[in-house]
Order: C-alpha cells, then structure tokens, then sequence
C-alpha cells in the first residue's frame, strides 16, 4: 500500500479527476468537514469544476483517508474506518 501526505505533496487538478472518475465527486468532496460547512447550502449547485477548484485550494475538503487498490479501482474506501482499510489491503 503507498502513502501519501496530500497536504504536504497536494494533488492535482488531473489527480482529483483521476480520482473522480473512480468514485464521485460527492463521495470524494468533504461534505461533513468544518472547512465545508459554508458550501452545505449549496450541495447539489456546485459542479463537479468546482469543487475541484475548492478542494485545490483547501485540501481538507478532501475526503480521508482514500484507499484504491491499484489492481481493482473498483475496490476502494473512502473516510473509512481502520479495519475496513486493513482488510482491503490484505485482501
């Protein structure tokens, strides 16, 4: 499993829609973060540009941690619990 600091090495643009082409952006959008808080009302307006735009400039709005399996993307975790990271990385 690779790890990565996105704070310190940040991702971009075409990472965040590399990674959208995997789950949605709603999935990977931070909607539950206090740095999102002032975009909640308008959940579901924003398009898919900009919450990319968003999460460029304040990558706590990125969903975490994120877990893809390299060998099947369709397996993956999103802000999930431990034991559901550990057991996608043995499997």
């Amino acid at each position: 499993m690779e790890s990565r600091d996105f704070f310190k090495d940040p991702f971009s643009r075409g990472e965040l829609e590399e990674l959208a082409s995997i789950v949605t952006m709603d999935e990977l959008f931070s909607w539950r973060s206090p740095s999102a808080r002032e975009y909640s009302d308008r959940r579901g307006e924003l398009s898919d540009a900009d919450l990319i735009d968003l999460m460029l400039k304040e990558p706590r709005l990125i969903r975490r941690p994120i877990v893809i399996r390299t060998d099947d993307p369709s397996r993956h975790i999103l802000g999930g619990r431990k034991a559901d990271i550990e057991a996608i990385a043995r499997e």
